[in-house]
């Protein structure tokens, strides 16, 4: 016979792991403000050379996380090929940010509300399979905007609380040029817990997530193999790549015709997590075209 213990677990991760999920999806960090500034992006640019140039990326890319007295936060620094002219209209603009949030696998809906002179990005956030709204959690990101200039920009998302006692959510980015076809950008993530969301993680980690991997290298074992980071790094590190990966995708397929722009978002946001399996495999490559299609087409009729 089952202990209590055992039936209570799969009961408490059904619960809890959309929370949790929604917690590392859209992220605050208010102790203190991380957005670097032009020259502060600059510096950091020629600081993270070697890094971008040499890392198991397969792209110039910088990851990297942090828990601390009850915040997670996850960081990417990246050069991406696109002009800085184009990534600033794509990036610092709110109408473009549910067609980008909408990429990740555990969100179900985006809708853009200008109310009583806010700007707010409503979010329902789950499972990383179809699913009724209904049973979706709901997080309403403020869009805040920042700076934009010739030479720098910067904007954020900001919500005071989610689900179980979680709060202070912030999505931060900021790009400067590189050079006429490239550009230096940064994305940042975090949130704070309580107690209950630290149990229900912890669950998860026990159970169905026992086996999930970030990208950070904590040692090597004795043939020399990665041990990857695990825990609540590990989950911040692979949503921060998803979520890096979905602007990627987007800024992709601004040079196909408006018509095909969506799936070509959809094929190079799965086929670019597919280049890292071991952190960020989950569906099969038809599975998450057929639930993306449908949720997209879901949040063009507004949700009906």
């Amino acid at each position: 016979m089952p202990s209590k213990l055992s039936r209570f677990i799969p009961r408490f991760i059904s619960r809890c792991i959309g929370p949790v999920a929604l917690a590392l999806l859209v992220s605050g960090w208010s102790q203190a403000q991380t957005l670097n500034g032009a020259n502060a992006m600059k510096t950091r640019y020629t600081e993270l050379q070697g890094e971008l140039h040499h890392n198991v990326y397969q792209r110039a890319l910088y990851l990297n996380s942090r828990d601390d007295n009850g915040t997670v936060k996850g960081d990417i620094f990246a050069v991406m090929n696109y002009p800085f002219a184009q990534v600033r209209q794509a990036l610092d603009s709110p109408e473009h940010w549910c067609d980008i949030l909408i990429l990740h696998l555990n969100t179900k809906y985006c809708r853009l509300a200008r109310e009583g002179g806010k700007t707010t990005l409503h979010m329902q956030v789950g499972k990383k399979t179809e699913q009724q709204l209904k049973d979706t959690y709901q997080v309403d990101l403020r869009y805040q905007g920042g700076s934009s200039g010739a030479d720098y920009f910067s904007s954020s998302m900001l919500a005071d609380k989610g689900p179980l006692d979680t709060s202070d959510y912030h999505i931060e980015i900021e790009a400067i040029p590189v050079d006429e076809k490239r550009s230096f950008l940064h994305f940042s993530y975090a949130y704070s817990y309580g107690l209950a969301s630290k149990l229900a993680l912890r669950a998860y980690l026990m159970t169905v997530g026992r086996n999930k991997v970030g990208f950070s290298i904590v040692k090597r074992d004795a043939n020399g193999q990665p041990q990857y980071v695990s825990g609540s790094r590990a989950t911040v590190e692979r949503n921060t790549m998803r979520y890096y990966l979905a602007i990627d995708a987007y800024l992709s397929a601004q040079q196909a015709a408006p018509a095909e722009q969506l799936e070509k978002r959809l094929a190079h946001w799965y086929d670019a997590t597919e280049q890292y399996p071991r952190q960020l495999h989950e569906v099969s490559r038809d599975d998450y075209l057929s639930m993306k299609r449908k949720e997209v087409a879901r949040q063009q009729k507004g949700g009906n």
